[in-house]
């Protein structure tokens, strides 16, 4: 299709909001795929995105378009500092979100809405915000709402619907990380002992320590399970990720029910595994990377063929798993481009309210404490199902950024709305109001929640 697209002359035209990580990898391959044009980059410093642009292998004529016109005339791409001006362009058809900000992801989908754009969210913080709102939304404006390909979420959604198309039955899914129970309360001051870097190599490399640390402290996970659940339907058990130690032929026997002398609360749970021991020992064979299904089989006939086709399975023969060892984040996302804009379809959406990321404190913090957010000083985010979220109060680890604590609390203590007052800017405000807002339209549902509540 995309093909055809570049052969008549009409190619999908692109615009992306944030010149990071993740986007310098998608225009590394956007430049090389027949039928995209990046018609413009936008960042709050444009000579990051045009720093972007050249690392990613972009000649100078190519990314030195004077206008949105010229570009959209197939001059070049254009960067510049606006968002919402790129959103606003004549010709646009997709707008990816890289921006990894929360309420500039919810203020950017909007404006897409509004401008009949659909919206690939790089951005899973704004997801897990208020993701299930944003897709219902979306879809009342005729466009399309959709996680990354390429990034964790996308790849397990993509995992459990060929699971269930498949006439299987989803036990647990998810992804492998490095763990340790004592990382949540890993600083950006201490991050790169853990990475084996110094932060003289870690600053020469560009390297972010609040951004590094969220993978670290565990809140990346729990972003990214929320978003899973929520466009899956799988839920997080009550005590949120458990994070069990987990070789990949041990998948089907870890993560299984405790009753069949696994891990899981229930069946049908997100769950992220540990890619070393507790004691810190490493796994040969880890999912680090990587993303997983595991599933059942529904019948005897079925768990024979399992064993003939050689699957790696539990001692019963009846859980089964399959993984993707790797994830390519930026360059697997014009998968999601295509999706959008070619079949109509999202890599992966939310459908309703499920799971939610929670604002825990990684110390003793006095009232006063201005709360630092995502991968910072102060918090780092725990999964929870929606229910028990919302019956507690709890404020979400996207919106624990620049308010104040009312009282003085303890380390791991799950914060709420009455621990905190905001001096909010209008985005800040807005994002509080969106995800109000998607609270009351989204009754939380799920086994996991119901167990919770």
């Amino acid at each position: 299709m995309l093909e055809e697209r570049a052969r008549a002359g009409k190619p999908v035209r692109v615009g992306l909001i944030g010149a990071g990580k993740f986007g310098t990898m998608f225009l590394a391959q956007a430049r090389r795929t027949p039928g995209l044009h990046v018609m413009a980059v936008a960042d709050l410093d444009p000579a990051r995105a045009d720093a972007a642009l050249a690392r990613a292998g972009w000649s100078e004529d190519e990314r030195r378009a004077r206008s949105f016109a010229q570009a959209m005339q197939g001059g070049g791409t254009h960067v510049c500092d606006d968002g919402f001006a790129l959103i606003g362009a004549d010709g646009l058809n997709v707008v990816i979100d890289a921006t990894g900000h929360p309420a500039a992801g919810i203020a950017h989908a909007r404006a897409c809405f509004a401008a009949g754009r659909h919206v690939v969210m790089v951005n899973v913080e704004a997801d897990a915000l208020a993701g299930p709102l944003l897709a219902k939304e979306a879809a009342e404006a005729g466009v399309v709402y959709s996680l990354a390909y390429g990034d964790q979420p996308a790849l397990i959604a993509e995992m459990v619907d060929w699971a269930r198309a498949s006439g299987l039955d989803v036990i647990a899914a998810g992804k492998g990380t490095r763990y340790q129970p004592g990382f949540h309360h890993v600083t950006p001051d201490d991050v790169w002992t853990h990475y084996g870097l110094t932060p003289a190599e870690a600053e020469a490399g560009g390297m972010n320590p609040q951004m590094f640390n969220s993978f670290l402290d565990g809140t990346k996970s729990a972003i990214e399970m929320a978003a899973v659940a929520n466009a899956t339907g799988l839920t997080p058990a009550p005590e949120g990720l458990g994070f069990p130690p987990c070789a990949t032929d041990e998948l089907p026997s870890v993560l299984r029910p405790r009753a069949d002398g696994g891990t899981l609360h229930h069946k049908g749970q997100v769950e992220v595994i540990a890619s070393e021991r507790r004691d810190g020992s490493g796994i040969d064979a880890h999912l680090r990377w990587g993303v997983y299904a595991v599933f059942e089989a529904g019948t005897d006939y079925v768990a024979a063929c399992f064993r003939e086709y050689g699957l790696c399975t539990d001692s019963t023969g009846r859980y089964a798993s399959m993984y993707k060892p790797y994830h390519l984040i930026g360059l697997e996302l014009g998968i999601s481009v295509a999706s959008a804009a070619l079949r109509g379809e999202p890599t992966g959406a939310p459908t309703g309210f499920r799971a939610d990321a929670v604002a825990c404190t990684k110390a003793h913090l006095q009232a006063g404490t201005r709360l630092d957010g995502e991968g910072g000083y102060t918090v780092y985010g725990r999964l929870m199902p929606a229910a028990a979220s919302l019956a507690g109060g709890h404020l979400p680890i996207g919106l624990a950024h620049g308010v104040r604590l009312t009282r003085a609390v303890e380390p791991d203590t799950p914060l709420t709305w009455n621990d905190v007052s905001a001096d909010e800017d209008d985005a800040a405000a807005e994002a509080v109001r969106t995800r109000r807002a998607m609270e009351e339209a989204f009754a939380p549902d799920g086994p996991g929640a119901a167990a919770s509540a």
